[in-house]
């Protein structure tokens, strides 16, 4: 007897209901949501890295460990002939010998602990990203075509180790009492790089694939292109900062809006040969900083006065919040240019700078991947 039912035919209460089929992104939730936190993990480290280099260098700290160690000098001295073993290498350098000669092992001490923290930090974001990335990948938890992107981070962070380094040997031998500060404006570029390379990571695994496409049709490519190029005028911007404090050019200028009464100081052009005032003289090192961040603001103000004809709410406020923040930036640099870059200012004016150019990237994310906005939703 045929056990066909009529399409007519009641269906029996016994019999269990199927269960609609799970979202296909559900099960990659998840893992997605892991490795977000991760990278979120990775980014406050880098950001305290960021601000540690620039307590480092604002103390005179940098030199003060001459060796390059990325294994056994994770291990600081620990006994007082270890220290005093350190103390005779520093004491060979031309940073002891033409400016802090006759200095005590305790303040060597002091400026070797922040110089042997910030490389400290440095290898512990190395481990983080290294544990998390091979747990990923032994899990089979990384998202199809992600595995190079999450490698590119810890690329990006061992090259910075390397230029790290090549940035403190410059100021060992010669009569350099500083690292060289085109250096230092390279070294602190990359780590505003690693640091958008990974937001950039955290904002697109905030949606699965599917919805990003979508998004993607709905793009505001105007928007998208003024973000674009606001994003290379801060980071310009940051290495021209970069210049200032490595040669205390935020020191010599404290009035504004001119510079010791003048617009442009008469001394801006005194260095032979003529490029290398662009990077050694104070004046037109600062001079260049300040007419940057005019025109920063300028365009900043522009980008955000374009961006409120968008129909998104969620796009507007990004911008919004970007320009608040670029306001508050010009305050703090004219801030910390009147009181002479004391430490405290002159770490908030550089974590000003990251917030700066997170938001950029953060606004050009939403006016190229635009999220949804309900029907009827008010303007």
């Amino acid at each position: 007897m045929s056990d066909r039912r009529s399409i007519f035919q009641e269906v029996s209460g016994s019999a269990p209901p199927r269960q609609a089929p799970a979202p296909r992104q559900a099960a990659g939730a998840a893992p997605r949501r892991a490795i977000r936190l991760w990278l979120l993990l990775l980014l406050a480290m880098v950001v305290a890295m960021t601000a540690l280099g620039g307590w480092t260098r604002l103390t005179d700290s940098g030199l003060s460990i001459t060796e390059w160690k990325p294994i056994s000098g994770a291990i600081p001295p620990l006994s007082r002939e270890a220290w005093q073993a350190e103390f005779d290498k520093y004491r060979q350098i031309p940073e002891y010998q033409l400016q802090n000669k006759g200095m005590s092992l305790d303040a060597f001490k002091r400026i070797f602990f922040w110089e042997w923290a910030h490389r400290l930090l440095g290898r512990a974001i190395g481990l983080v990203w290294a544990a998390g990335f091979l747990w990923f990948l032994a899990r089979r938890q990384i998202p199809p075509g992600w595995t190079g992107r999450l490698l590119l981070p810890g690329i990006l962070g061992a090259g910075q180790g390397a230029l790290g380094w090549w940035m403190v040997s410059s100021g060992l031998t010669g009569r350099m009492v500083d690292v060289a500060s085109y250096r230092l404006a390279l070294h602190l570029g990359l780590a505003f790089v690693i640091m958008g390379v990974i937001l950039w990571l955290i904002l697109l695994l905030s949606r699965d694939a599917a919805e990003l496409l979508q998004a993607r049709r709905r793009r505001e490519g105007g928007l998208a292109r003024l973000a674009g190029r606001l994003l290379a005028l801060a980071l310009f911007q940051v290495l021209l900062g970069a210049l200032v404090a490595g040669i205390d050019a935020g020191r010599g200028y404290t009035d504004w809006p001119l510079m010791n009464g003048a617009f442009l100081p008469p001394e801006s052009f005194d260095y032979l040969p003529l490029w290398s005032n662009l990077f050694e003289n104070p004046a037109l090192v600062q001079f260049n900083h300040r007419i940057i961040g005019y025109l920063l603001f300028a365009f900043a103000g522009f980008t955000w006065w374009r961006s409120r004809r968008s129909p998104l709410r969620a796009t507007r406020g990004a911008f919004g919040l970007l320009m608040a923040m670029v306001v508050l930036q010009m305050l703090l640099g004219i801030v910390t240019v009147l009181y002479a870059a004391p430490a405290g200012l002159a770490i908030l004016h550089q974590l000003g700078a990251v917030a700066v150019v997170l938001l950029v990237l953060r606004a050009r994310f939403l006016a190229l991947y635009p999220p949804a906005q309900p029907l009827g939703a008010p303007r």
